[in-house]
């Protein structure tokens, strides 16, 4: 028998946290051609509603909200007028992030690790917490564009890490919690990706986690990690892995530790396998 088409998007109401630039921008690009119901959520109005001419002219519909997700009454916002515009939400998509490098004791101020945590962590649970109702109605989903280097680790970027581990397991407990409602949980886990995070880090202090990533190799185009991403959400994984070498690497670091770290710290080289370079090279970023 053939096997059944793929779902699809159309009709369905996406909302994308972060969608200004980078991840969450590409991934409404890819999701328009199926006309469905976009909800484009970050702090930068004038970029979303450029984005958003984009999208409509590609056929998807677009709701445009301001929003500053470390806010718990911007993230309740976000979630009503969603509601309100296009009477339900199926897939809520946590993507707003930033970025802060550099050795703990040098990186950063207590405001600047404050600003990171709320956004990459309390963001997500707010926005989660503000759609549930809406998911639990629509039997939806909920999505978090977490990193592998919240599974590794990586060198002067411990409270990055530490928001995306962190992220990770708040979905992970939240899938348990949902277990019987219909709601489905997606993780999605990138390597290093080209997108402007870098440009807007909070702050750096060093540069050994900017060099590290140079001489790992080029990072995954955006346009590949979305698309990735999206058949991960269409199919209603668990956990997208942006490779086989990535997945490799995540679950070696149950067993074998102390080599995953050696290999995060180490610089690929040539001749290296390629599960090992796939872990040095994925490590860094969102």
């Amino acid at each position: 028998m053939p096997r059944p088409a793929p779902p699809t998007f159309t009709d369905r109401t996406i909302v994308v946290t972060g969608a200004s630039d980078g991840i969450g921008a590409e991934i409404a690009r890819q999701l328009a051609p199926e006309k469905p119901k976009l909800v484009l959520a970050a702090r930068n109005e004038g970029r979303l509603n450029e984005l958003a001419f984009r999208l409509r002219k590609a056929g998807a519909q677009v709701l445009v909200v301001p929003t500053d997700v470390s806010q718990p009454e911007h993230c309740q916002r976000l979630m009503q007028q969603a509601s309100e515009h296009f009477g339900r939400i199926d897939v809520l998509i946590n993507n707003a992030g930033v970025l802060m490098t550099g050795p703990l004791d040098g990186s950063g101020d207590a405001a600047s690790i404050d600003t990171l945590l709320r956004v990459n962590l309390l963001g997500a649970i707010l926005c989660t917490r503000a759609a549930l109702p809406a998911l639990k109605t629509a039997r939806g989903q909920i999505v978090g564009i977490a990193s592998l280097s919240g599974r590794l680790g990586a060198p002067d970027m411990a409270v990055y890490c530490a928001s995306k581990a962190g992220l990770a397991g708040f979905l992970d407990a939240l899938r348990l919690e949902l277990d019987g409602t219909g709601v489905d949980i997606t993780t999605v886990f990138p390597g290093m990706v080209s997108t402007e995070l870098p440009a807007h880090a909070l702050a750096r202090a060093g540069d050994r986690a900017a060099r590290a990533v140079r001489e790992r190799g080029e990072p995954m185009s955006v346009e590949q990690c979305a698309e990735r991403a999206i058949a991960g959400i269409r199919g209603r994984e668990r956990d997208v892995m942006m490779s086989a070498g990535a997945r490799v690497s995540a679950g070696l670091k149950g067993w074998w530790p102390s080599l995953v770290d050696r290999l995060v710290k180490r610089p690929a080289h040539a001749g290296t396998s390629a599960a090992t370079s796939t872990a040095t090279s994925t490590s860094q970023g969102k």
